[in-house]
């Protein structure tokens, strides 16, 4: 799940990525991904990326730096 996506795409979220690139390294070389940047795009530039995570991972703030930028997350276990 893609938090903030609408039902395909659309919406506040982070809704353009590259899944296809994900499935064949893992399909074709035995990669699963450990994560997928996918970006939020207005008027076609990205404004804002973040980390899709494996379930049941979660995209988790490091606490420094923009929270535009993907680089600037993990992806961890989630707090219960």
């Amino acid at each position: 799940m893609v938090p903030g996506m609408n039902h395909c795409s659309g919406g506040p979220g982070t809704d353009n990525f590259d899944m296809l690139a994900a499935l064949e390294s893992w399909v074709e070389r035995g990669v699963a991904p450990a994560r997928i940047v996918a970006a939020h795009l207005t008027d076609g530039k990205a404004d804002r990326t973040r980390p899709l995570c494996p379930y049941p991972q979660v995209a988790a703030y490091t606490g420094s730096g923009s929270t535009d930028e993907a680089a600037n997350f993990v992806c961890r276990a989630p707090r219960s």
